[in-house]
């Protein structure tokens, strides 16, 4: 989609379209910019910058607060028309998605025809314009709809169509090289994708798995799969997130993870099952993952499951994290459980606890509807992590 909290709030205030609308934290707090609109961005503003400097860039411009229950509500309408095209359906956040259409198009001139239509129907049942990206491969795809933004359409058929587009654009416009990386390559004098087809071994041995990855990307190689969501083997039960920006903040990190342990916990309950295990996942802004996991005794709540993935958290190295996952392994049948005067206590303690957590956030980050159903829905997670990414104190 087209800028799309912003593009929500003009929708439905006419007045505000042509204006400057920058939607995160207010200006006179702390926080930084969700998104904004085209408008606001040839003044310099950007996404993940802070609000005070998008209030010096913009003094101007319309600072609205976001409302994440309203983008959730259209992103709904979004996701039922475009997963009415595809085979497959990988949603990456509440705007985009990867449209599977190789069974259901058979060729590029009828995937055009998709696309087409996509947008129309986009235009009509939902009042937004939108992107679309055609391509051979996920990383192509995405390539291709950032092309022609706003309101625009682009494909790449082949590999070779690809490197031609890229070949003499710098390394950081290949999907998945963030700020970090391509400063270390600019360092060395890597500069465009050209510059990495030249210097494979260089890439490789400076960026290690990641250097892969992006020489294979300068080769226009992608052979990842559209991947929908399933339900979780049955073996563990785990929840992970995606953000928009990279995170820095332990805190928020920590506060997420708990909103992802009562999912999890919500799951597993729903399955009858419990864990004597925790896991933790953490993918870097270079595309890094790391797992940890620990062995519990009978794990069947959130705080449990919490602390552990905070112990754990701690251990690893702190750098920006684009990615955070915990799940409960050893999974039994909950009904096993021997219940004692003790664990019953326990129960009580841990609930109070819970509550207590609960409050904090929703006082932290003003989610002041927030409650135990909210907060451990799945549907509701992204929304809500990236709520707290733009109202967490910087």
């Amino acid at each position: 989609m087209d800028a799309f909290y912003a593009s929500v709030e003009m929708r439905d205030n006419p007045s505000l379209v042509g204006k400057p609308v920058i939607i995160g934290a207010p200006p006179n707090m702390r926080g930084v910019v969700s998104t904004c609109s085209y408008e606001a961005r040839k003044y310099g503003v950007h996404s993940a910058m802070n609000i005070k400097e998008a209030y010096r860039l913009c003094p101007n411009g319309v600072f609205l607060t976001p409302d994440f229950h309203k983008y959730h509500a259209v992103s709904e309408q979004l996701h039922e028309i475009w997963s009415e095209y595809a085979s497959a359906m990988e949603a990456i956040a509440l705007d985009e998605a990867y449209l599977d259409v190789t069974t259901t198009a058979g060729d590029f001139d009828t995937a055009r025809d998709f696309a087409m239509d996509i947008k129309r129907r986009v235009l009509e049942e939902v009042g937004l314009s939108c992107s679309v990206g055609l391509a051979y491969s996920k990383c192509a795809a995405k390539t291709a709809s950032e092309e022609k933004k706003p309101n625009g359409f682009f494909e790449i058929q082949t590999p070779e169509d690809f490197v031609n587009l890229m070949i003499d654009r710098d390394v950081r416009s290949l999907y998945g090289v963030g700020t970090k990386t391509a400063e270390k390559l600019h360092s060395a004098g890597i500069n465009t994708v050209g510059d990495v087809r030249q210097r494979e071994k260089d890439v490789i041995d400076m960026l290690g798995r990641m250097g892969r990855y992006v020489v294979d990307l300068a080769y226009g190689h992608d052979d990842s799969k559209v991947v929908p969501y399933r339900p979780e083997d049955a073996k563990s039960v785990s929840r992970e997130l995606t953000f928009q920006e990279d995170v820095y903040d332990f805190w928020l990190l920590s506060d997420v993870l708990l909103l992802l342990s009562m999912s999890v916990i919500d799951r597993a309950s729903s399955y009858g099952l419990h864990g004597s295990g925790v896991s933790l996942k953490v993918t870097y802004s270079d595309m890094k993952s790391i797992t940890r996991s620990r062995v519990t005794g009978y794990c069947d709540d959130a705080i449990t499951v919490h602390k552990e993935a905070v112990s754990m958290l701690e251990e690893v190295s702190n750098r920006p994290v684009r990615l955070i996952g915990v799940g409960i392994y050893n999974l039994t049948d909950a009904k096993a459980k021997q219940t004692t005067l003790d664990s019953v206590l326990g129960e009580s303690d841990k609930e109070t606890e819970l509550q207590e957590a609960l409050a904090f956030i929703r006082k932290k980050y003003k989610l002041d509807a927030l409650d135990e159903s909210q907060a451990s829905g799945w549907e509701n997670l992204h929304m809500l992590a990236e709520h707290m990414r733009t109202h967490r104190q910087s």
